[in-house]
């Protein structure tokens, strides 16, 4: 599940989180690892432009600050950036903050990436935007090399260049997961050809099998092998029966009612589905968390 309290966008933002803070973040964090979720994600946002902040907020915690301080407090879920604006930073950089999470963490850290979408973030610190779909494809290629296992990683592009440069703590994993966001065409073929796992963004249900199916398509014509895994963001969940306005999207129910409903994402070839759950509180948030990983959950 994505992070309440870390990114409040008017999208999706529930009206406690705004005043919620790091207590909240702890407790909702372990309450996704007792209830057996498989991740927690936080978002990126350097700084967010005026013309955008009355729907985007400016409420954008630091992803990488978010899931070292959640990863101390948890034991076994993993910690997702989804996703990180990598083409911002040096890859340098991104593999030395996201490096020492994964280490720091034992081994827990997935890091998803995209390309972004705000100008006046790139403008402000001097990244070509009109080019962030070039930039993030290199930036994936030195990533590989900085994030992998030797020492002194090397990489030699158009816009990155390094090698006899230093960086330890290496990753706790072999191979740091890489998924990748974003549901354009340029962003599935990336996510094919680039990348462990694909993260839609906002792509409805009748979309979802039509975009699998290109990228298995792409993966095949390249002929890559290994794990890849799909995901998906669900419509907005309530376990139970709601006694207050949750919106005509929101799936609610039952346990088995709601399964038979999230099964149908796998039945399409997803292997992960992120969820969110309409909430008026914490508390509630961290109710709805343990029902469904304690009745939902089973039946998926």
């Amino acid at each position: 599940m994505q992070l309440p309290v870390q990114s409040q966008s008017t999208l999706y933002a529930e009206g406690w989180e705004a005043e919620a803070g790091p207590d909240d973040l702890l407790e909702i964090a372990r309450a996704a690892d007792r209830a057996g979720f498989d991740y927690l994600a936080g978002c990126d946002h350097v700084a967010i432009p005026r013309r955008l902040a009355a729907a985007m907020s400016t409420v954008w915690y630091d992803p990488v600050a978010t899931l070292a301080f959640l990863a101390a407090a948890t034991e076994r879920v993993r910690l997702l950036s989804h996703v990180a604006i990598v083409g911002l930073r040096h890859p340098l950089l991104t593999a030395k903050q996201y490096a020492t999470l994964d280490h720091l963490s034992g081994g827990r850290l997935i890091l998803g990436v995209g390309a972004g979408h705000v100008q006046e973030e790139f403008e402000a610190l001097g990244v070509d935007f009109r080019q962030r779909g070039p930039v993030l494809d290199e930036c994936l290629d030195a990533l590989r090399a900085a994030l992998g296992p030797e020492e002194f990683p090397e990489h030699h592009g158009k816009l990155y260049d390094f090698e006899g440069l230093g960086q330890r703590p290496r990753p706790a994993q072999d191979r740091v997961p890489v998924w990748v966001g974003g549901s354009s065409p340029p962003a599935v073929r990336r996510a094919a050809l680039k990348g462990d796992g694909w993260l839609p963004q906002g792509d409805p249900r009748d979309r979802l099998p039509g975009q699998i199916a290109r990228i298995r398509e792409l993966r095949e014509q390249g002929a890559l092998q290994g794990p890849f895994t799909v995901g998906a963001i669900v419509e907005p969940l309530y376990v139970g029966t709601p006694r207050w306005e949750v919106g005509r999207r929101t799936l609610t129910g039952g346990p088995q009612e709601l399964a038979e409903s999230l099964r149908a994402y796998r039945a399409m070839g997803v292997h992960q589905i992120q969820v969110r759950f309409r909430s008026r509180s914490r508390s509630e948030l961290t109710d709805q968390m343990a029902a469904f990983g304690a009745e939902v959950a089973p039946e998926l």
